[in-house]
């Protein structure tokens, strides 16, 4: 259970601030409902308290996370599946969608190794960007540093060879 004012990451949107827990009437039926303010755009979000688990809300993650998802970044060694770019694309939205800081990782890595051998979509690009942006924020609030510098982290991993 969250509190007001707690940090927590929305699946696919990013850390968020839970600014208020109210009741509120859907369709006839009244549930508890977290109202979560998205940092990254300033969007709002009702969350019902007794489904935020199924939706993938969690807790911002740990400063000792920080070291897996480097390592997981610094992997070059793997196997980028040579489908059509939509199939691609799918599969990395849905890991995405999962609200795991680890598969946001993966999805970036693999998009920026794929992006060294070929030409991305304007969806992968642009998907790119969102796993980036993702990883920055949560990064920075967990490490307590600027996202400058988080971002900086991220180049630095990319450009060694």
């Amino acid at each position: 259970m969250f509190k007001v004012g707690d940090l927590a990451v929305y699946p696919a949107q990013g850390v968020g601030v839970i600014e208020a827990i109210e009741n509120r009437e859907i369709m006839g039926n009244k549930r508890l409902f977290y109202i979560m303010k998205i940092m990254g755009n300033g969007m709002k979000i009702m969350i019902p308290t007794d489904g935020a688990e199924s939706v993938g809300l969690r807790e911002v993650i740990t400063k000792d996370d920080i070291p897996k998802i480097y390592e997981i970044l610094r992997n070059k060694d793997v196997t980028i599946d040579k489908q059509t770019w939509n199939k691609r694309y799918k599969e990395y939205l849905e890991k995405i969608k999962t609200g795991s800081v680890f598969e946001v990782a993966r999805v970036l890595r693999d998009l920026f190794l794929l992006k060294s051998d070929k030409n991305l979509s304007f969806g992968e690009r642009k998907m790119m960007d969102t796993a980036k942006n993702l990883l920055i924020r949560e990064i920075s609030i967990a490490s307590h540093a600027e996202e400058t510098k988080v971002e900086q982290d991220l180049k630095k991993i990319f450009t060694v060879q």
